[in-house]
């Protein structure tokens, strides 16, 4: 983390378990609209002549769909058409900016450094020079058609458009500044922890070190999210991907999830289906967040005939899982 920000968010009245996970203390009047440090997520930087044409063969999204005015999510995938890591790619003029889970990003670095080979192409961690900021604005407040999802434009900062949020990418000193703008216009400071809680209800589906390689990019519902591209051509993992979609339908699929636990269920979590009178597991936990008394997560399913499951976490009898549509 750059340590002109931390101490600008110390100064803010920031507690830091740990650079990743920030708290800052509930407000005495409970408003619509929030800041966060997103600091759980870091930024990769692809760079080079050849950066594009690099990309286009390593990861699921069409890099000639992503633009200074679109991002895209995609996945890495090793040769099994595994996903590796899932990620936010952001156009920043020749470069690409990957924003993706930032206990991944090392893993992601070296694999893709392997790849380079004599392509005119520079790996960088820039997550201590730019900062990631997001602003939510209530289920009332501002809505962004899903066409328009990922838009992406750029003033004083990068900024990527969600369903009722932003996501902003800036550096050190320009986060400063756009934080005390938005927390004198009434944007109330929350916790980093509550980022994930939202991405988790848009079905945002990120990866952990416990959950990466367990998933095809269609079990992550990555195609509904158009994170895939099937006429773009080869990539690492591309002949997985493509014959599970030329052949229907991946068997498992993401929901988002409820759960009865008052502690968080880990990535990777056995979830078990008592209708159909087995230990047997039927899918697992992609990822959790609790806020105040619920527990939200995303979580990876065989896919049902009847859809009907009567789901709980494995070796957790009183912890009920209820789904509902991402």
């Amino acid at each position: 983390m750059n340590p002109n920000w931390k101490n600008f968010l110390l100064s803010e009245n920031a507690i830091f378990e740990d650079d990743t996970h920030i708290v800052f203390l509930p407000p005495e009047h409970e408003g619509n609209k929030h800041i966060y440090p997103v600091t759980h997520l870091g930024v990769l930087t692809v760079a080079g002549k050849d950066a594009a044409r690099f990309l286009q063969g390593q990861i699921t999204c069409n890099i000639n769909d992503i633009t200074d005015l679109k991002s895209s999510l995609g996945a890495m995938c090793n040769p099994k058409g595994r996903a590796v890591t899932t990620f936010l790619l952001v156009k920043n003029a020749a470069a690409f900016l990957m924003i993706l889970p930032e206990e991944l990003l090392a893993q992601v670095k070296k694999r893709l450094q392997m790849y380079v080979l004599r392509s005119d192409v520079t790996l960088t961690d820039s997550t201590d020079e730019l900062c990631l900021i997001g602003l939510s604005y209530g289920a009332t407040q501002r809505k962004v058609a899903p066409e328009h999802y990922f838009a992406t434009s750029r003033q004083e900062n990068i900024v990527v458009e969600f369903q009722d949020r932003r996501l902003v990418i800036a550096d050190a000193d320009k986060a400063q500044v756009l934080w005390a703008e938005q927390v004198n216009q009434c944007f109330q400071p929350e916790s980093s922890a509550q980022w994930r809680y939202l991405d988790i209800i848009s079905g945002i589906p990120w990866l952990t070190e416990e959950t990466s390689e367990e998933f095809i990019p269609q079990m992550l519902n990555l195609d509904k999210l158009g994170g895939i591209s099937f006429n773009k051509g080869c990539y690492t993992g591309q002949e997985i991907v493509a014959r599970t979609h030329y052949l229907g339908k991946a068997k498992r699929e993401m929901f988002l999830a409820e759960c009865d636990a008052l502690a968080r269920p880990e990535p990777n979590s056995i979830i078990i289906d008592d209708s159909l009178d087995t230990e047997q597991g039927v899918g697992k936990v992609l990822y959790a967040q609790n806020r105040k008394n619920i527990c939200k997560m995303l979580v990876v399913l065989q896919v049902s005939d009847t859809n009907t499951y009567n789901l709980r976490l494995k070796n957790h009898n009183h912890d009920k899982i209820t789904l509902s549509t991402v």
